[in-house]
């Protein structure tokens, strides 16, 4: 059966059946879009992309992006009591080589992330910041996770806007808005959930320096060579740089790749 938006909708109608969501469809942009009826938050899908996927490899493609759309939901409906100086915890995205300790000899608050990059946490003071270290959350009494979950839930709550470009039939997508958080927005579940939802091809992503996150949907081997290019070029010229390896995004997960030019990616291992 060759899929079209009209039966894509009403397949994505019955599979979103819930008495705390709502659907629409709009018709003039060819999307449909799944949120939740208190919070009016939720992921909308670009149709076409969806129906491209479909004819190319079939209803599981439909199962992928149930799952997707409705782990980002989840994500975005878990709520914390914020108080104080919560509300100016951020996760920060370092690389493996960056310091551990102050300069001071005290060990900072770090998670590790993947082979090539960390998560350090960091208190948003306006013109500056500063790293959290372990003397810090005891004085305080909190617990690493406590940090963790404050860090990620002010994340959240991050507005996302990103430019689109195509270089050889293949979408990338750029964050840069300059908050000193674009590559951090890397750990946002939700909205990786819901590009790689909207995805027509594979998905990798790049964090090569602070300022800028790259979501790339590849769908053809140069897209591989455009993305390595694009990635050493920004870490080059990045103030805070992280790393020059992009990483494909897969089942929630994302490993970091060597690209060798005109071939499909090695895995970092």
């Amino acid at each position: 059966m060759q899929m079209t938006s009209i039966k894509l909708k009403k397949l994505l109608d019955e599979r979103f059946q819930n008495d705390n969501w709502q659907t629409t469809y709009n018709r003039d942009k060819d999307t449909f879009r799944v949120e939740w009826k208190a919070s009016k938050q939720g992921i909308t899908i670009t149709l076409p992309n969806v129906v491209a996927k479909y004819n190319q490899k079939g209803e599981s493609v439909i199962d992928d992006l149930e799952d997707h759309v409705k782990e980002a939901l989840r994500i975005m409906n878990e709520e914390q009591q914020l108080e104080g100086m919560e509300k100016q915890i951020f996760p920060v995205i370092r690389s493996t080589s960056f310091p551990i300790k102050t300069n001071a000899n005290n060990k900072l608050i770090y998670k590790e992330h993947t082979a090539e990059t960390r998560i350090f946490y960091a208190i948003d003071l306006g013109k500056s910041y500063r790293l959290i270290d372990q003397p810090l959350i005891e004085k305080e009494g909190w617990s690493e996770e406590r940090i963790d979950e404050i860090a990620s839930f002010n994340l959240r709550s991050l507005p996302i806007d990103y430019k689109h470009d195509q270089v050889a039939d293949n979408d990338f997508y750029f964050l840069a808005s300059q908050d000193g958080y674009d590559a951090s927005r890397i750990l946002n579940e939700a909205f990786l959930e819901e590009m790689k939802a909207n995805s027509k091809g594979e998905m990798a992503v790049a964090v090569p320096h602070q300022d800028v996150f790259i979501i790339a949907d590849v769908q053809n081997k140069m897209g591989y060579d455009v993305l390595a290019q694009m990635t050493m070029k920004f870490f080059a010229e990045g103030r805070i740089p992280i790393t020059s390896l992009p990483m494909i995004y897969e089942d929630k997960h994302l490993e970091p790749i060597f690209i060798l030019a005109k071939n499909r990616p090695e895995k970092d291992n």
